[in-house]
């Protein structure tokens, strides 16, 4: 290649055209772009950042009181810790049958582990809900579902755990008929998480399959949202959108709906009887009524995405109501300490090696997709 020189001090100029200062200053325009596109995702992740920082110094001391207990978990039987993980495991496997069902798949393996590494990303960084999806939707789409399929699924299983979860106060009000306080062994406590089952199954069977019942069940949630509203304005159209969004649902799940509706049942029921099952080893007995009024409340405080997974306000929250249930302060303490433990903090280090294993086993795909 046959070089050039310059004497150094000789300008390299070349003429420049009109048309290639055009592409330059749209070539600037669309970097100034791009820079102001990134610049508000970065700012939110910092707002967020600061809102977690905020929140957990203010709720430190509700969560140092908690963590102080652990040494009495060893006083705790290992037979109520078996039957935490237990209940536990049972409620992944919920929410991965329920996801099965909305993406329309029949793996377990690429589900699960798309579940635990997204469950557990969403709960170590602030506003984690929408970081752990799109964790999840890669996952998935890396082990050969389509993106679009996966995305519809999702937003379906979402709606519809959701839908459930809200549902479960109304569980409350036959079981307060019966006024009993919370079983002392694990016979009973089977035998009242398979009656608030049955009901929850048929009350959601009678939501899903009657218009009338749920725009009933709309009105009156929209008067008392109405009633109780500040800002003046009423809303009018909240029975017509939930039977709207439930057929959207429906629409999804095809003639799948019902187990879709025992899973997402299932993801909640058993999680709330690990609780149940918490409070019985520090030997409280509260109603369980109260109990479960305690629980929804508690995984909708779980929802705030200040703080990772709700950490802090979860603890607050859910010890505050314990002790309104009658539970004792040190027992509300104690309970929510190893009922966290079992549902918070051992399905992180879950999330990771079901990561590893995803990672694992679709390695292949990943590497013929990036071509």
């Amino acid at each position: 290649m046959e070089h050039q020189h310059r004497h150094p001090h000789t300008p390299n100029v070349a003429p420049v055209s009109t048309s290639h200062v055009r592409t330059a200053q749209e070539a600037t325009g669309q970097v100034q772009v791009e820079v102001e596109s990134k610049r508000g995702p970065i700012l939110l992740r910092l707002v967020l950042l600061f809102a977690s920082a905020i929140a957990l110094y203010i709720l430190w001391p509700s969560l140092l009181t908690v963590f102080q207990t652990w040494p009495e978990l060893l006083d705790l039987s290992p037979v109520w810790f078996v039957a935490m993980l237990a209940l536990e495991a049972l409620s992944f496997a919920c929410i991965w049958g329920l996801q099965r069902i909305s993406l329309r798949t029949k793996r377990w393996f690429g589900v699960a582990t798309a579940q635990l590494a997204s469950n557990a990303f969403s709960r170590v960084v602030p506003g984690g809900a929408a970081a752990g999806g799109a964790l999840q939707w890669r996952m998935l789409t890396d082990s050969g579902a389509d993106g679009a399929q996966v995305a519809t699924g999702l937003t379906a299983a979402s709606l519809i755990s959701t839908g459930t979860l809200f549902m479960l106060p109304l569980l409350t009000v036959p079981a307060a008929l019966l006024g009993q306080p919370v079983p002392g062994g694990l016979a009973q406590a089977a035998w009242l998480g398979g009656a608030v089952f049955v009901v929850g199954f048929w009350l959601g069977r009678l939501l899903i399959t009657r218009d009338d019942a749920l725009r009933s069940l709309g009105r009156g949630v929209q008067r008392l949202r109405n009633r109780l509203s500040r800002d003046g304005l009423e809303v009018s159209d909240l029975p017509e959108r939930l039977v709207v969004q439930r057929n959207a649902i429906v629409s999804r799940l095809g003639d799948a709906w019902w187990k879709a509706l025992l899973f997402a049942l299932g993801n909640w029921l058993f999680d709330y009887l690990a609780l149940l099952a918490a409070i019985t080893a520090v030997g409280a007995k509260p109603r369980p009524t109260l109990v479960l009024l305690a629980y929804s409340a508690s995984m909708v405080l779980a929802m705030i995405p200040i703080t990772p997974g709700g950490l802090g306000f979860v603890e607050a929250g859910l010890t505050g109501l314990l002790a309104a249930a009658g539970v004792s302060a040190g027992d509300a303490v104690l309970s929510v300490l190893a009922y966290r433990l079992v549902s918070f903090w051992l399905p992180l280090p879950l999330g990771g090696v079901a990561a590893l294993l995803h990672r694992r086993r679709y390695r292949g795909r990943e590497v013929a997709a990036g071509g």
